[in-house]
Parts: structure tokens; sequence; C-alpha cells
């Protein structure tokens, strides 16, 4: 099965209002209207630049989406410092990226806190970008396969093939996120074929061949059609390469 590709920028915690704009409109000013039927980009900066990066889209006409980071699973509450699916959706958001490594990590977000945000997104018609990963010690211990599948099956759990289809999957290696170290082609494609097969036993051959896995783990412009010209990787979770213009154009492009 052909799935068009997916290059999603995750900002992280970077860019300013008037610098969020200035990146913006530096990737519409390049906008190919050959993106569209290759590729679907996704850029997903800091919560207070999401508005200002649409307006941007929306006024210059281009099919680019804007993603959030992260997303509570409440619709509303006492919650100090998070933000609701309706308020994303509000905004005009079409995606939102839940479960990185860094939320796991720095924030303690559990398995059974990505899938409540995955259910809260589907609820509200996001697409959830639904991430797993190992670290170098699960790397190093053997364990990546079972690891990262049971992450997936506890993401999709109690969500049904037909709300799990517009879920993306990206698979990042801890290991390689900001290191400059990139898992080689092959490492890559395995793990993503794994979460495929995963996706296939929990819902059907069908389901997962047509879902979307990414990979997230320092891709650039030397590494990136090495990685896609696997046949399980659909595109990529940009982090540092997402942060200029003109690198996150050429990954979009490698996808032309």
């Amino acid at each position: 099965m052909t799935r068009k590709k997916m290059m999603a920028g995750n900002w992280k915690m970077n860019k300013t209002i008037g610098e969020a704009v200035a990146l913006a409109q530096d990737i519409s000013n390049q906008y190919d209207d050959r993106w569209p039927d290759a590729c679907d980009v996704v850029v997903c900066p800091p919560f207070v630049d999401l508005k200002p990066a649409k307006t941007v889209f929306e006024f210059d006409r281009v099919e680019i989406s804007v993603g959030a980071q992260n997303v509570h699973w409440e619709e509303s509450g006492a919650y100090t410092g998070e933000i609701s699916v309706p308020m994303l959706k509000e905004i005009g958001c079409a995606y939102c990226i839940i479960g990185h490594s860094e939320r796991r990590g720095y924030f303690g977000e559990t398995n059974e806190d990505v899938n409540k945000k995955a259910k809260a997104l589907i609820a509200g018609q996001i697409k959830p970008i639904i991430c797993v990963g190992e670290s170098l010690a699960v790397r190093d211990e053997g364990t990546t396969l079972e690891f990262v599948c049971a992450q997936v099956r506890a993401a999709f759990a109690g969500i049904d093939a037909g709300l799990a289809k517009e879920c993306v999957v990206a698979y990042e290696p801890i290991w390689a996120i900001g290191t400059g170290r990139t898992a080689t082609p092959e490492q890559a494609q395995e793990v993503c074929q794994a979460i495929r097969a995963t996706l296939a036993e929990m819902y059907g051959t069908d389901i997962a061949d047509a879902m979307r896995v990414l990979y997230g783990g320092s891709m650039n412009p030397g590494n990136v059609k090495l990685l896609i010209a696997q046949p399980d990787i659909d595109g990529g979770l940009i982090g540092g390469a997402a942060l200029k213009a003109e690198s996150f154009v050429q990954l979009i492009e490698a996808c032309l």
C-alpha cells in the first residue's frame, strides 16, 4: 500500500511569537504546489505560537497544518498550566504530539496518560501523533522490540480500529534525539516494521497498512532519503532540522 508521507516539525520550547511568525513565513515562501499530493506538512510550535503560525499559513493559503506538542485529557478544570482539546480545536490544530520521550522523561508521563490523551484527541477530531521509543539502556539489553511494542499496545488500548486509523505513530529512539546519533536505516526499519506488525495484531493488516509510522531521531537532509526509502517509514518527526526553513523544506522535498 502506498501511504502519503508526512513531515512534522517539532519546534519544542523554541521560538518567540515574532520568531515563529518569521519561520512560518519563511517555510510558506518556499511552498511548492506539489507538496500536498506527496506529503502532509505539519508544524508543531509552542502553545503561544500556534495561532500566529496558523494565521500565516491561512493568509498565504498554503496546505500546511499546525499541531500542538501536548494536551490534557480533560476538557476543562483546575489543571494549572495545561491546555485542553477544545482550546486546540478552536486554534485550528489538526494534530497533536503525545507521549514524546521528553514528556515521559522530564514530566513523568505514563503509558496510561498517553492513552487518555489519545482518546481525548480522537473524540475532539484532532489526530494524535503518538510517540514511542527506547532508551540506550533498553537497546543495549536487546529488548527494544518488546519495549516499544508494549508502548504501542498501551497507547491504543480501548481504541477501536475505525478511530485508530486516524492516528500517526512516531518511533523515536531516545538515544538518537538531539544527540546527532541516528539509528541506521535498517535499525529504524526493524522497529517501525514491528510497530506495524503490532498494529496489525490489534486491528488487522488493512488498518495497519493504512497507518503512518514516522521516524524521529535526528533525521536531517543528509540521511532523509535512506530513511524514508524503508518500507515501513512514512516520514519524520523532526526536531532540530525543523527550526530552520531551509533544512525543513529539504526534508519535505525529499518526499516528492
